[in-house]
């Protein structure tokens, strides 16, 4: 009987050990979370950016000669705006009778219009003789078009006017 309760204490001790590993040792603590909001604002403030190809009427023979340049223009989506052209460098320009300067201060006269038949005159009043359109987010051309006139025998050289083009939103 001493062996048998000898195994049977051995036994015992050994159901423990095995009961014990399999066990936690220390009930772990459950995961706990909090939350928050965050708020995220931007205002988009309306703008627009406005870029130009020149205008190069190449070599004038006393005929009419007409030339384009194309105006790039990019607005927030639904912003209006107004694109106008100004009267050059030249003294007593116009936005109707515009000149470039050449040799010893002489003009050649030329003309921007807005239109292909090149009718519609583009000056710099809002909104009289301005181009007028609705931004998109993405690039809008413009297409300026150019003439100068036939019959201005004028000195032979080169001549050169700078325009500025303005856009209001």
């Amino acid at each position: 009987m001493r062996g048998g309760s000898r195994r049977s204490k051995l036994a015992g001790i050994g159901l423990l050990g095995a009961l014990a590993l399999s066990a936690p040792a220390s009930p772990t603590a459950a995961a706990a979370t909090a939350t928050a909001t965050m708020s995220v604002t931007a205002t988009v403030v309306a703008t627009c950016v406005l870029s130009a190809t020149p205008l190069a009427f190449g070599n004038y023979t006393g005929v009419q000669t007409d030339s384009t340049a194309t105006l790039s223009i990019t607005c927030t989506n639904t912003t209006p705006y107004n694109v106008g052209l100004g009267v050059g460098l030249s003294t007593g320009a116009t936005v109707t009778t515009r000149k470039m300067t050449g040799p010893a201060s002489a003009t050649l006269a030329y003309a921007l219009f807005s239109d292909t038949a090149r009718t519609v005159n583009w000056g710099m009043t809002v909104p009289t003789d301005t181009v007028a359109g609705t931004g998109t987010g993405s690039v809008q051309s413009l297409t300026v078009y150019g003439r100068v006139a036939a019959g201005l025998y004028v000195a032979p050289g080169a001549y050169t006017d700078t325009v500025t083009a303005t856009v209001t939103y």
